[in-house]
């Protein structure tokens, strides 16, 4: 557990890096954030816990410089010994930072025991150097909210140009070059829901190792504050909406549709 002084020097948000905080999934996660000045993606999801992203972009550069994350990673590991997981996500995309695979390289020599996994939403994998940037990783999770073009762009509410097919062509070439696991993650809501059977053939086209089955049981904020990197509790004061779940019943239906349509592994958020 952290004690109040480490939970404040957390949320003082100076830092490339943040947590590391409890992942569902992966254990304690240590958060890298390559984009960290401004919120900036490719998509400006609906249900985004950095609430509007204020730079919808494709634009690939150099947003932190790497010797920076790098000094910020070594700083807390010296500190903190209980990390599980070091994930790049954060502020926005994280590859459109142009330097993430120098990072990657970077930490796996500052710490080569601990796994390093990355959350992307796939849109600039069709670049064969974002690909090969991404090879020293050990995990890819990518983000697969819609099964066609238009809940595509209902939901994810992409940057000008970026298109589903895109994203699914990205992540068919990596799994050709890509030797750790490919994860898919998305995102389950009413406004999906019908589309269940669409989702079930293209889950089998891409037949990632696991499916994460997630619902945004997180507020969406009216205005970004960093602090919502790995922020998975309501604990700040700032007005946010409430988003439409699919409650613990019908999540369990959608699972044991898709394991039976597809042969995947699924996992759901409500896993306890």
């Amino acid at each position: 557990m952290h004690d109040k002084a480490q939970e404040d020097q957390f949320f003082t948000n100076t830092k490339t890096v943040y947590g590391p905080v409890e992942s569902w999934r992966f254990g304690m996660s240590l958060g890298v954030d390559p984009i960290f000045s401004r919120s900036t993606c490719s998509f400006n999801c609906l249900y985004c816990q950095l609430g509007q992203i204020q730079d919808i972009t494709t634009l690939r550069k150099e947003y932190v410089a790497t010797k920076n994350v790098l000094a910020d990673i070594a700083e807390v590991l010296q500190q903190e010994k209980n990390i599980d997981v070091i994930t790049y996500s954060g502020s926005g995309e994280p590859t459109l930072a142009s330097n993430i695979g120098e990072m990657i390289k970077g930490v796996r020599e500052l710490a080569p025991e601990i796994p390093q996994y990355i959350l992307t939403n796939a849109t600039e994998l069709y670049c064969p150097d974002v690909r090969q940037s991404l090879l020293g990783l050990d995990k890819i999770i990518v983000k697969v909210d819609a099964a066609n073009e238009e809940a595509f762009q209902l939901i994810n509410r992409p940057a000008p140009g970026v298109t589903l097919e895109r994203s699914i062509t990205g992540i068919l070439a990596l799994k050709e070059e890509f030797e750790g696991e490919i994860e898919v993650q998305t995102m389950f809501m009413p406004i999906n829901d019908r589309h269940i059977d669409d989702l079930a053939r293209l889950l089998k086209r891409i037949n990632p190792d696991i499916v994460q089955l997630n619902t945004p049981k997180r507020p969406y904020p009216m205005e970004w504050h960093r602090e919502n990197r790995g922020n998975h509790k309501k604990i700040f004061d700032y007005d946010t909406r409430e988003l439409k779940t699919i409650n613990r019943e019908r999540a369990e239906e959608v699972q044991q549709y898709l394991e039976k349509e597809t042969g995947l592994k699924i996992l759901s958020v409500y896993r306890d």
